[in-house]
């Protein structure tokens, strides 16, 4: 008996030393930075870096103003439209680079490559498709004939470009993530499946999609949360103190504005609170939906 409570402690020992560089690297990186954002957001810069205590006013201020509204249905209107659009894309993707086809192994890559891109270099490349003047895309829609579209700068359209870039980067990474969890279905299935007669659909909606369901779980959690931290493409793409901005700006990006060009640290801080606390609610609502469509 003495034995095994020795073992025990020296397992304990080396489990806690082998995840002790995580967990430090999550404590000072993660949760030590969200905890003085959260004791910030009570305080107000009073220059030089003083800070006075404040209590609730950064919050008072932050519902009073419209910013804040539009910018959160700002947030919600692109969440709403990218994230169904990034996780049907994505499984589509997935689904068609586990076929057996000549040169899958290119496709996939293709279809990759926007994620090892760094954001503000595809938001530049957008910006240039983008351009109402002189983009490729407005050049194409005038070649066939239609009007070109102001995509940046009509404050209606705005978002559904951010919208565009934003699923369009997305789509390989929870391709890849899918692609692991439809390797993981046995092939036995699909030809149990095949000998009832079933159709491609029916062997899509019967087995994969149930079967996938784990994978696809965890992508509509990250892809919700990466909705609401939208920040970078908005930041490169959309001009500032435009009309397209107002109707565009996130609430990281109001987070970023208050912040770093407006410094009133305490007043951006409150606005991540608000986005954290969005956040929590949200993936809270998604774990405990899961057991309603999540096959385990």
């Amino acid at each position: 008996m003495h034995h095994s409570k020795k073992y025990n402690k020296q397992h304990l020992f080396w489990g806690y030393l082998f995840i002790a560089p995580t967990a430090i690297g999550l404590f000072l990186l993660n949760i030590w930075p969200a905890i003085q954002t959260v004791i910030l957001s009570f305080q107000r810069s009073s220059g030089f870096g003083n800070t006075v205590f404040v209590g609730l006013d950064n919050y008072k201020k932050m519902f009073s103003g419209s910013e804040i509204w539009q910018s959160l249905f700002n947030t919600f209107k692109y969440a709403i439209v990218s994230v169904p659009a990034i996780v049907v894309f994505s499984l589509l993707a997935a689904v068609l680079m586990n076929q057996k086809i000549k040169g899958l192994t290119i496709y996939r890559t293709i279809y990759f490559i926007p994620v090892v891109a760094a954001p503000s270099a595809v938001a530049m490349i957008w910006r240039w498709l983008f351009n109402s003047e002189y983009g490729l895309i407005n050049f194409v829609l005038e070649k066939i004939g239609l009007n070109g579209v102001q995509w940046m700068t009509n404050p209606k359209i705005a978002i559904i470009s951010i919208i565009i870039v934003g699923v369009w980067s997305a789509i390989g990474y929870n391709m890849i993530l899918l692609l692991s969890g439809l390797q993981e279905i046995p092939k036995d299935y699909y030809e149990s499946a095949e000998i009832d007669g079933a159709g491609p659909f029916q062997k899509f909606f019967s087995i994969t999609l149930p079967l996938v369901t784990p994978s696809l779980f965890f992508v509509v959690v990250t892809t919700v949360i990466g909705a609401f931290q939208v920040f970078d493409v908005i930041f490169m793409m959309i001009e500032p103190s435009t009309e397209s901005m107002l109707h565009t700006q996130s609430l990281a990006y109001l987070f970023y504005k208050h912040s770093f060009i407006l410094n009133d640290k305490g007043y951006g801080s409150a606005i991540v609170v608000l986005l954290l606390v969005i956040i929590l609610i949200l993936t809270g609502i998604q774990m405990k939906l899961q057991k309603r469509w999540v096959n385990y």
